[in-house]
């Protein structure tokens, strides 16, 4: 494969990769992600006559990282790889943080996709449980003190809800380096966030076809959010999956991707 680059309109470089060539569908990571956690979803879409494409969110990876940082920002970065690899043509897939991406790049900017697939947009607060505005400002400080690897493990442990005994695991394991080194970029995910209420004006502006998915091995508050999210969107629906905690195999997401894309 090739990296190539776009630009966003801030003149932030944007690192992607292009799998297959078929119909593009642009994957966003969540948290603590970069363009190589995609890849097993990209090849599986690749292997089913779609183009998976993948790219480094800004901070992370081979992409640039232009202040002052906003949600905006993140939507345009989007925007403009969709609009490098095919514009109206194109779909996007949103994981985590990354649904909520897919969702502003929809409604906000004028390279909306084609349709969207969103793995359980962590808007909890739809459900009654907002996020407690002290984990961003803990967060925060522990950032500010160049305390990288406990800012990851506050971020796995108190605000994604891990267990300690996999806490301790990550840290352990060799991907922890990876984790720290884009620990700056947690601070973006919790602004894009916010107290995880339903941003009604951005769903209803989504006109395209929305499936949102949850994984059946996921908690139910994150199961219920997603449901909620498909139940806001003027075209949602939702759909369940066989997978993990907040995660679901690529060979499980792909064929449902493929035939949400060709209905």
């Amino acid at each position: 494969m090739t990296v190539r680059f776009t630009t966003s309109p801030d003149g932030t470089g944007i690192a992607f990769e292009q799998l297959g060539d078929g119909p593009p569908v642009v994957l966003t990571g969540g948290a603590l992600s970069t363009r190589y956690e995609g890849l097993p979803l990209a090849r599986e879409l690749a292997g089913l006559g779609l183009s998976g494409v993948v790219y480094d969110r800004r901070g992370r990876g081979g992409s640039g990282d232009t202040p002052p940082y906003a949600p905006a920002r993140e939507d345009e970065d989007l925007a403009a790889v969709l609009g490098a690899v095919g514009g109206g043509a194109a779909c996007a897939f949103g994981v985590s943080s990354g649904a909520l991406i897919a969702l502003g790049a929809a409604a906000r900017t004028g390279a909306a996709p084609g349709r969207l697939v969103l793995f359980e947009p962590p808007f909890t607060g739809a459900v009654g449980h907002p996020q407690d505005p002290a984990h961003a400002a803990r967060l925060a400080d522990l950032l500010d003190r160049k305390q990288r690897a406990d800012a990851v493990a506050y971020f796995l442990g108190e605000i994604i809800g891990l267990p300690p005994e996999s806490v301790a695991g990550a840290r352990r394991s060799p991907a922890w380096g990876g984790l720290t080194r884009i620990a700056h970029t947690l601070r973006y995910d919790t602004t894009l966030l916010g107290d995880a209420t339903l941003p009604a004006g951005i769903l209803t502006a989504v006109r395209v076809p929305v499936l949102v998915l949850s994984s059946d091995a996921s908690t139910r508050l994150l199961q219920d959010a997603a449901r909620a999210v498909a139940e806001a969107l003027p075209c949602g629906e939702h759909r369940t999956v066989p997978g993990a905690f907040h995660q679901a195999p690529a060979e499980a997401l792909a064929p449902v991707v493929r035939d949400f894309l060709a209905a």
